[in-house]
C-alpha cells in the first residue's frame, strides 16, 4: 500500500456507518482506516506494525475479544451514545461516522498534541438551556470551535441546545451548541452561528491561555 500513514486503525464496521469520503480524507490526512484482513495482510509485510484504534460498529462488539492488546476502541454507535461499562471505550460518535467528526474525536484520543485551532484546558462552568430545562455542566477544555463538557443530564449525540458560559476578561458567551461525540464520561461540543465578536472573545482567550502570540492564520481542516 506504499508508504504507511502515520496512524492505522483497525474498523469492525460496514462501509455504510461511515459517511461518504469520510475513510478517503482521513487517509490523505494520514490516518489509515483498514479492515481486519486488510491490516493483518499489511501487518503481514511490517515488522512490529501495531494499530492505534479500534473503531467499532456498537452491534459488533460482542465479536470483539477481550483482548489484552489495550487499543482503545471508539464505537460507532446511535443517538443515545455509550456508556462506560467496557473499559476499552474512549468515545463514541453516531452513524454514519462524518469525517469532521471523527477527525475531532482521533485527534482528542490518539494526538499529544491535538491539530485543529488551539484547545486549552478549562474549568469553567456551563449552563445549559433544553426544552424548558436548565442545568448547570463543566467545561474541561475549549477552541473556537467548541468544548468538551461535562454534563449531570444524559446527552444524546447530535442534541440542540443553548450554552451561556462566561470567559475571564471576555464576558458571557451565549450560542446554539450541539454534541458531536463522547470522549467519556464526556461529550464533546461544536460551537453554531458564533458571531465573529464572540468568536474573536474565544480566541482571544485562548491564544492568552496559551502565553502564546495569536497565530498566523492558515487554512486547517476543523
Amino acid at each position: 500500500m506504499g508508504d504507511l500513514p502515520h496512524r492505522i486503525i483497525v474498523s469492525h464496521a460496514p462501509p455504510e456507518a461511515y459517511a461518504t469520503m469520510t475513510r478517503p480524507i482521513l487517509a490523505k490526512l494520514g490516518y489509515a482506516i483498514l479492515l481486519p484482513e486488510e491490516f493483518e495482510s499489511v501487518a503481514a509485510e511490517a515488522e512490529n506494525l501495531r494499530p492505534a484504534i479500534r473503531i467499532v460498529d456498537e452491534r459488533q462488539l460482542a465479536e470483539i475479544p477481550d483482548e489484552s492488546d489495550g487499543l482503545p476502541i471508539v464505537v460507532l454507535t446511535g443517538r443515545h451514545g455509550v456508556t462506560g461499562a467496557d473499559s476499552r471505550i474512549v468515545g463514541a460518535i453516531r452513524r454514519p461516522a462524518g469525517m469532521h467528526e471523527l477527525y475531532r474525536l482521533i485527534q482528542q484520543v490518539m494526538e499529544e498534541a491535538p491539530r485543529s485551532t488551539p484547545r486549552v484546558p478549562v474549568h469553567l462552568p456551563a449552563c445549559c438551556l433544553q426544552d424548558g430545562r436548565e442545568w448547570w455542566g463543566t467545561m474541561l477544555s475549549i477552541s473556537e470551535n467548541g468544548c468538551l463538557l461535562r454534563s449531570p443530564e444524559p446527552l444524546m449525540l447530535g442534541a440542540h441546545f443553548e450554552m451561556i458560559f462566561a470567559l475571564p476578561r471576555e464576558g458571557e458567551i451565549r450560542c446554539e451548541v450541539e454534541t458531536a461525540y463522547q470522549l467519556l464520561p464526556d461529550v464533546g461540543i461544536i460551537f453554531h452561528g458564533l458571531p465573529t465578536t464572540q468568536r474573536n472573545a474565544i480566541s482571544r482567550y485562548v491564544v492568552e491561555a496559551l502565553g502564546a502570540k495569536p497565530p498566523v492564520e492558515v487554512e486547517v481542516v476543523s
